[in-house]
């Protein structure tokens, strides 16, 4: 009898367990964890500051008037009224802007400010050569005898200052290295001195100096290539040439002691390369399976 009742308990725990585990639902499959791979963005906004050297160009040149009346004054054969001076000097100066990427492609929007050290300058000189003297405008001065040169003007400009804002358009050569071109609107500040010299009639030799700054707009277009250095900083060297039209500068005169005056225009070009550093702001990261 007792051995029939160690079986039966046996046999009824048996019977529960097989239950139990019967009510217990199956283990789910876990997948390993995604291992992420990120991805360079350049999509977002950036600020940054750049440095380097220009290579101006101004072609410059001087027209003569009576200052009295208004009249043109004809320089005589031999006289220096044109002319073209280097304008050359280092820059430095910040950028911001944004850049949408789409696959392979980038496009942006940038604008920058530039302080500028370039300067050049160059000498006119309105003379005639005779044995008596030389005239810019017979009666109203003249040199010694034996001198050449009546009147001379000698102008100096400064790009003080300049900045663009561009559209940039790219391609990923490797998705952390940027080949791009850029164009759009430049705009800068030249400052022109003059500093003239000549004779009164009775020989006496007068200068004066005077000078004007302008304003001009004008376009830019270059070519540049930019690379991550991490996911929010990039460096970057860029080259534009720069052409910010004709503008005139003056006048510039030797009254009340002389009636010659003059009126400068000029048109001014550079090439321009630098160097620069960038940071953007946030950006997605994605994930690659």
């Amino acid at each position: 009898m007792k051995r029939i009742v160690i079986g039966m308990a046996a046999a009824m725990s048996l019977f529960a367990t097989g239950a139990m585990a019967a009510d217990l639902a199956a283990r789910p499959y876990v997948k390993a964890p995604v291992m992420v791979d990120p991805v360079w963005s350049w999509t977002g906004f950036y600020v940054g500051a750049n440095g380097g050297y220009s290579w101006g160009r101004s072609r410059t040149d001087v027209s003569y008037f009576n200052s009295a009346t208004g009249a043109a004054i004809a320089p005589p054969a031999g006289s220096i009224t044109n002319a073209s001076f280097d304008m050359n000097g280092g820059i430095a100066g910040g950028q911001a802007g944004y850049n949408w990427q789409n696959a392979n492609w980038v496009f942006g929007i940038e604008g920058d400010l530039q302080w500028s050290g370039e300067k050049g300058g160059a000498t006119y000189s309105c003379f005639t050569v005779t044995i008596a003297g030389g005239a810019c405008l017979p009666g109203l001065t003249a040199a010694p005898a034996g001198l050449a040169t009546a009147t001379t003007l000698t102008i100096d400009q400064h790009l003080q200052w300049f900045g663009t804002v561009r559209g940039r358009v790219g391609i990923l050569a490797t998705p952390k290295v940027l080949f791009y071109g850029t164009g759009g609107l430049a705009f800068g500040e030249i400052k022109t001195t003059g500093t003239m010299t000549g004779f009164t009639p009775a020989g006496v030799a007068i200068a004066s100096v005077g000078s004007n700054s302008t304003t001009r707009a004008g376009w830019t277009a270059g070519v540049g290539v930019e690379g991550k250095i991490t996911q929010n900083w990039s460096a970057k060297l860029e080259y534009l040439y720069m052409d910010l039209g004709n503008f005139s500068s003056g006048p510039f005169t030797l009254a009340p002691l002389s009636t010659v005056s003059a009126n400068v225009s000029s048109r001014f070009t550079d090439h321009i390369l630098r160097a620069g550093i960038n940071y953007q702001f946030g950006g997605p990261v994605v994930a690659r399976y």
